[in-house]
This record gives structure tokens, sequence and C-alpha cells, in this order.
């Protein structure tokens, strides 16, 4: 693949925007793509040959007079167009764009060349904190076009989802910041340099990231007299003078990187960030990396990033009274703080460089299919991308779930009679039912039985689908065939595929749910094979037709809550969540919207409780008697029937479940 990439700062300037920039050049140079980077020239010194063996393009630029590191390059849409038609890329990449990345844009526009716009900074917001509050609704107009316009936008988090949803951009993935978990870890922890920041033994308190107005390092000050404690502040840009009268007492350490910055994160106590504008908060992140419990506002990236009384505390923005009685709270219990950093390296430790650098060429692949007309929209379309606004399209009648234990709705006892199981799959045939202007008529059939694997599925599930003569069909299948020793997620996503096919072929909406896991700690391996299934996933996706709903890629995914004891299938909580996502995914209207209410209506219910177990004890418990049938040739579904066979109406909602009467 040929890949364009449009820098809209400088190369030599590092910011969260160039450091994206670098490691997704590296992912392309290993996996043998060829890459041109045009960037704004910010000195005469640059190099001529670009990063991890990209082309590279250098424009005459101009910086701002405040903020010389931010550069405006001025670029004729048809001199970028004649760059692109030399080059011949399968796809571009706009870096945040803005200035030259919305000429990119249009050149692309040109040529018919897809577009993935990475939207990464809340250039709207800055403008408030730079002083310029008449200048923000013009901006936030030119970055929606930038965005609607191109073929799709990646966004960082949930809250940029919902802030580009409300400005009319409908195209849109969740694609997130990967972290070097080898270079930010708590093993960099140094006495030395703890001694040497705090020579009386304080509590460190530390921030990273530019010294500018929309990071409102200023709110520091809210902390800056708590006793024995140091702050400490590393980072650089052009509000240090000013913060540095304001502050006194702090230590400023300037811009730190590599092995430097790595110590210092690590030898914190704790991490704050205030900054109200952040897509996603990359140094948040490496600070969890790090071991280091975070204090951050509730606001933006940081809400998907910091998990309360887990991980941190987010606090309620502007709210500097409650910043403070946060960061109290960590300081004065180090026990607390001790559980604290465990639980924040475990958090991100999925979340590597590879795996997202893969998700992105996933991305690019979508891109182009929807270009080259051979994608089905929904391919753009995933849990959080869903717009709530479309009506269902289809009136479905008959409705079959098939695939394993998930769709069976193991562990999901919620209201149900013992020995009974609901899952998503039922919740969704009633959000279906009720999707409309008045209740539909709907038979649902639930075919899905545990330890199933995609042979099953193939030869008995999807012909008794057909047989039933099904109109909607949702599929889940492959962690069992990817836990086997040897499994290729390549091959499974083909198998399934000719599974897809006969289902299209017998003119049934097929909707496909990833397979996904949990992130904990031995099931790692697992997790990222799953990622690599949903990336084959969506290129089967577009194959055949069928919508897809990536929910490997959900920022739910690693909330507890969501999880039942058995860290591998989803609790009642988590089979709420799905149902709605995959509501949302088929545009039944006001879906994602009635999810979060109803998320919020249970938030104290029982089933939303967690209740975890030792790992010894849950070896001993669920992996150990899982182990034992797999040596002896067993499954934990044998012997089971699927719970609907035929079909059933669906007829409404009721406190005790799902209410059906026979049907045919």
């Amino acid at each position: 693949m040929r890949v364009a990439l449009f820098a809209e700062s400088s190369l030599i300037h590092m910011n969260g925007v160039t450091h994206s920039l670098l490691q997704v050049l590296r992912h392309l140079e290993v996996n043998g793509h060829e890459t041109r980077v045009i960037a704004p020239r910010a000195s005469r010194d640059e190099a001529s040959v670009g990063p991890h063996g990209s082309e590279l393009s250098l424009l005459r630029s101009v910086g701002l007079p405040s903020y010389p590191e931010v550069r405006l390059t001025f670029a004729r849409a048809a001199s970028l167009s004649g760059m692109l038609r030399d080059f011949a890329p399968d796809v571009v990449h706009l870096a945040s764009p803005f200035v030259l990345g919305w000429q990119g844009l249009r050149a692309a526009d040109r040529l018919g060349i897809p577009t993935v716009a990475i939207y990464q900074t809340d250039i709207p917001g800055y403008a408030e904190r730079y002083g310029l509050p008449a200048a923000q609704p013009v901006l936030a107009q030119h970055v929606a076009r930038i965005h609607q316009r191109a073929t799709l936008t990646l966004a960082p988090s949930s809250a940029s989802i919902s802030e580009l949803r409300d400005a009319g951009v409908d195209r849109l993935k969740l694609w997130a910041r990967g972290v070097d978990g080898e270079r930010f870890r708590p093993e960099r922890r140094s006495e030395e340099w703890r001694r040497r920041v705090a020579p009386n033994a304080e509590t460190i308190i530390g921030y990273v990231g530019r010294l500018a107005p929309e990071k409102q390092v200023e709110d520091l000050q809210a902390i800056a007299d708590l006793p024995n404690t140091k702050l400490v502040i590393v980072g650089d840009g052009p509000s240090r003078g000013a913060l540095q009268k304001m502050l006194p007492d702090a230590a400023f350490l300037g811009f730190l990187g590599g092995h430097e910055l790595a110590e210092a994160v690590a030898s914190f106590d704790l991490f704050v960030h205030p900054g109200e504008n952040e897509t996603f908060c990359q140094t948040i992140q490496e600070a969890l990396a790090s071991g280091v419990p975070v204090v951050a506002t509730g606001r933006g990236g940081p809400l998907d990033l910091v998990q309360n009384s887990r991980t941190g505390w987010v606090y309620t923005p502007g709210n500097l009274p409650e910043l403070r009685d946060r960061v109290i709270d960590l300081v004065g219990d180090p026990a607390k703080r001790r559980a604290f950093s465990v639980a924040a390296r475990d958090s991100v430790s999925h979340r590597t460089w590879a795996r997202l650098g893969d998700e992105l060429i996933g991305h690019y692949r979508d891109a182009i299919a929807v270009q080259q007309g051979t994608a089905s929209a929904s391919i753009l379309t995933g849990a959080l991308a869903a717009p709530d606004e479309p009506t269902v399209r289809t009136r479905w009648k008959r409705y079959v779930a098939i695939g394993d234990s998930l769709t069976e709705g193991l562990c999901d006892d919620s209201r149900q009679e013992p020995g009974q199981v609901r899952g998503w799959a039922d919740r969704l045939s009633m959000l279906l039912v009720q999707g409309g202007d008045r209740p539909a008529r709907l038979r649902y059939a639930n075919l899905a039985v545990r330890s199933r694997t995609v042979g099953d599925v193939l030869d008995r599930q999807i012909p008794h689908a057909i047989a039933l003569r099904a109109d909607l069909v949702t599929l889940l299948i492959g962690a069992n065939d990817l836990s086997r020793r040897g499994a290729s997620p390549a091959l499974i996503a083909d198998r399934l595929g000719a599974g897809i096919r006969r289902l299209r072929d017998s003119g049934a909406d097929v909707l496909v749910v990833t397979p996904f896991i949990a992130p904990w700690p031995g099931l790692r391996a697992l997790n990222r094979l799953t990622v690599q299934l949903a990336t084959e996933l969506h290129r089967v996706a577009a194959e055949t037709g069928a919508q897809l709903l990536d929910f490997t890629q959900d920022p739910d995914r690693v909330d507890e809550r969501m999880w039942a004891a058995d860290r591998v299938h989803l609790s009642a909580y988590g089979h709420r969540v799905l149902s709605y996502r995959a509501a949302a995914a088929l545009g039944v209207p006001g879906a994602s919207a009635l999810g979060a209410l109803d998320a919020l209506m249970h938030d104290d219910a029982p089933e939303t409780r967690i209740d975890r177990i030792s790992t010894p004890a849950w070896i001993w418990t669920h992996v150990r008697p899982w182990a034992g049938r797999r040596l002896r040739g067993r499954t934990a579904g044998e012997g089971l029937a699927p719970k609907h066979t035929t079909l059933i109406e669906v007829v409404s909602l009721a406190p005790k479940g799902m209410r059906t009467r026979s049907g045919s």
C-alpha cells in the first residue's frame, strides 16, 4: 500500500500529533508499505529524507508570532495535486487537518483518492484559551467541514466521537493511541532522581505537557501549597515564564524526552492534568503505563483513560476545590496509591502501537473500499460511530441469532428463572420491536450454544437460519477457534465470509459482531488475536455487504462491570451495553441515547457490582475445569440444544424478561 501523509505541524517540533505520526510511519515501514510525508518546513536545516524510510516534501510555512512552533502552510491545491499524482497513493492520511490538511483533502478529492482524517486537536476550544472566543464558531464550522468531506474520520475517544457527531460528521470510527509499554513502565522509577528533585522526601505531584494556555497549567495553583509535596512540571512552551511566576516553588524541568522522560514520569507519586480540551491525552496514558495514579479533569479524552477509584480520579471541569480534594486523597494514602498503581499499568497494557497500527491499516482498507464502492456504508458506523438520527430502514420479520456462549447469553441471568440466561441478542430482539413509531411484529430464534466454533456455525446454524427464512441474522463467533493452537485469524475470517455469502444470497441482512476479550493479564495473547480477526472481518464485511460492529474498539470493553467473574463472558451489564451497540449499528432510532439512559438507571443495580476473585482462585475455579475438558476432548456445550430453535414471537418488553408465544 502507498500512503501519503499530510502533517499540519513540522516534524522537528515534538507534540502529540507529531509523535503519533512518527509511530504510524514506523509501523507502515515495518509492514512494507511506502509513504510520503507532506509537511511544513520550520528550518532550513531540516533533513531532506523523511523518517522511517518515507519520502519527504517540505513546504514553506510561517509560525504564529506568539507560538512559532505552530506553523501555517498556505499551499495551493493544484500544486499538492501534482505531488499526489507523482506519488500515486492508495490513500491519503490527514494528521489533525486544518490548513494544509484542508488543501490536501481538496487535492485528494480532485484525484479520487480516499482520505482518512485523524481528529486530534480541539482547535475551536483552543481559540477561547487564546483569547479569541469570537473565532470559535467559524473554526468549529471549518473543522466540521473537513471531517464531513473526508472519506473516513478517526477520533481518539468517545467524547470526540460525540463532539464530531453533534457537528454533523457521520463517517466516524474510534482509533485511540498506543503507548510504549517498554519505555514507560514502573521499573523506571529512580530514587536518585527523586532525591534530586525532592530532597526532603516530599510526595511528588507531576505534570507533563506543553506549557500553553490550552493546557490550563495555571490551575495547578490549587495544589501548589499542599504540605510535604513537591510540584514538578515537565515541558516547555509560551506560558513557561508566566507559570514560573505563578508557581514559584514548583520545579520546572523543561522539555524531556526518551529515557529522561520515562524516568521522570515513573518517579512521580501521582500525575495531574487539568486541561479541558484534550481529545485523548497521551501523557495521561504514559503515566498510567508507568504505574502512576492520575487526577484529571472529567472532560474529553481523560474520561476514557482514567477509571475513577481504580486508576485515579476525574474531577468536575473547573471545580478546583474538587481537584484539590482528589489530590489530597491520594497524597495522604500511600496504600491507595500502590493499589491504583497496579491497576493503572494493567489498564493500558493492551494499547500497543503495533496493535493500533494494525487497526489503522484496516481503516485505510475500509476507506479504499468505500471509495471504490465495494463496501456497505455500515462499515464506517461501528458501535460508537452509529448516529442516532436514522430510523430502521427495514422492518425485519424473522431475526435469527447465531454464535456461541456470548450470544446464548451465558452469565446474564438478570430477571431470569434459575438455570436460564438472557443475553444481548434476546435484548436486541426487544429493541428491534420497539425501534419505530409503533411496535413491530418480530419472530426470533437463537441458535447459539456455548463452546461452539466456526465449523458448527457453517454446518448447522447457518443452514438452520436459512431454513427459517431469516431476513436478519446476527453473527458472533470465533473466540473458541482463536483459543486453539496455531489459529489463523485470516483463515477464520475467510471461512466466515463463505457462510456470510450464503446468508446474503438467501436475502438476509447480516450484522457481524467481532469476537472480543477483556485485556486482562493472562488473556493478552487471545486479545491480540481478536483484534487481528476484527481487522480481517472488516475486509469480509466490505466484500459481502454485511454490516459490522467492531467491539474490539469499544472503550467500555475495558470497564470491569462489563465482565462476569470468569473474566471471559459478559455480565448482565455487559450484555445490556452490547445490545444497545448492536441496535445503534442497525439504525434503531435513539439507541445510543437510550443505552446511556439505561446505564444511568442501572448504575447502582446489583448486576453492576464488581465481585472479583483473586487470580489463583480464578485459575482454580474457571481455568482448571476448562483445561480439563480440553484434555478430555469435551466442551461445556456437549448435549445442549439451542434455547430457541424455532421462531418465537417477541411481543413486548416486560419486567420478567421476554414474553413470547409460538410462531412459525
